[in-house]
């Protein structure tokens, strides 16, 4: 493995606010997975922290589309320069978040670097766009989407390199079964996996499968995106929207394994995870435990 250098991008910047007058909690996600003791666990660099503008909709209603699309568009660029660097350097970065918009800044550095792909492991894809969607607004439930080049040419068109990623070059693990994205997924053909074909088929053979498509010349290498949602409820509430039915660890732990102990690929976020609504916090521990397991040997 290259040298695991460990970046924090705690914005919240895509989520809707979980009551009024208050901000998401995920922005805590780095600080917690580093109260356990994530870096030193993993025998990893440090990184440091890309800061991201603070959180404020404005008078944003819903028809304006994305809120904080200024802050978002404004950050991603600096995450991307601090991902770049490091992916040229050899290393591989481990980007705390944070909600999902922050997959924005991989896609932007891997984009300017070449044509890479994106394995997302989510209970569901974010592909809300306005095409199939008149709730646009939450960056953080789109960025799928957005890195496709669907949406406001604000977030899709930064640095002129619209599309971030092709749809040919994205996977999907983890997705719910009944999820009504599935149907315009597959007439785009980008390829998804449901919890229930992952516990069908196995985590490992599947993802081992998709590798070697994720392996093939044509891309130089790929990223992984992890939502903590993806997880069951039962061992991950503390996320903004819980959806049952989800993968147990013992599920998502081969899966991720598999997939970053590849020689292809450069490198992984964390989202979503809340402490505010982990009070005595478990579901980080969870958490934390499943990256470290992920990159020890075996």
């Amino acid at each position: 493995m290259p040298n695991i250098v460990v970046i924090d991008a705690p914005s919240n910047l895509g989520l809707r606010p979980p009551a009024p007058g208050t901000v998401p909690g995920c922005h805590k996600l780095a600080g917690a997975l580093r109260e356990q003791r994530i870096v030193q666990r993993l025998g990893a660099f440090e990184g440091g922290v890309v800061v991201p503008p603070r959180y404020d909709r404005g008078d944003w209603k819903e028809g304006d589309g994305v809120f904080n699309a200024a802050a978002i568009a404004a950050y991603t660029p600096k995450l991307a320069d601090r991902i770049e660097h490091h992916v040229r350097a050899g290393d591989f970065p481990l980007v705390l978040g944070g909600d999902c918009s922050i997959q924005l800044g991989a896609s932007l550095a891997l984009r300017r670097m070449g044509r890479y792909g994106l394995v997302a492991v989510d209970a569901s894809a974010d592909f809300r766009h306005p095409g199939n969607s008149d709730r646009v607004g939450a960056a953080g439930g789109e960025e799928l989407a957005l890195a496709t080049g669907r949406g406001q040419a604000d977030l899709t068109d930064l640095e002129g390199l619209r599309p971030y990623l092709r749809d040919e070059d994205v996977r999907i693990f983890g997705m719910r079964d009944a999820d009504t994205d599935r149907e315009e997924l597959a007439a785009l053909k980008i390829p998804h996996v449901t919890v229930g074909e992952l516990r069908e088929w196995g985590a490992a053979d599947l993802a081992a499968a998709v590798l070697q498509s994720l392996e093939a010349p044509v891309l130089d290498g790929f990223w992984v995106h992890l939502d903590a949602d993806v997880l069951d409820p039962s061992v991950m509430p503390a996320v903004d929207s819980p959806d049952p039915d989800g993968l147990l660890p013992e599920e998502l732990l081969p899966l991720l394994r598999t997939l970053v102990r590849s020689g292809h690929c450069v490198g992984l976020n964390v989202t979503i995870y809340d402490p505010d609504l982990d009070p005595d916090g478990t579901a980080g521990a969870l958490l934390a435990d499943l990256v470290v397991a992920a990159f020890a040997e075996e």
